[in-house]
């Protein structure tokens, strides 16, 4: 299944599942990104790390390792 690191840039992905254990799942959870939620790619940068994402009206930076716990789908 696609995760959130394989998103393009400009595109819309919708949130499956989060993958992950314990404090690591809590923090991006606590982030806005549940499932069902989705998530605009805004942009990437030269090496992958991090990840810029419109999530609920706002800006998130995401490193690539939490973007690889986060399934997605596309819109």
């Amino acid at each position: 299944m696609k995760t959130l690191r394989d998103a393009k840039i400009g595109e819309t992905v919708k949130v499956k599942k989060l993958t992950g254990e314990g404090a690591v799942k809590r923090r991006i959870m606590d982030m806005g990104i549940t499932k069902g939620i989705e998530v605009y790619v805004r942009k990437v940068a030269p090496l992958g790390d991090p990840v810029e994402v419109t999530v609920r009206g706002y800006e998130l930076s995401l490193r690539k390792a939490d973007a690889e716990m986060i399934l997605v789908e596309e819109e």
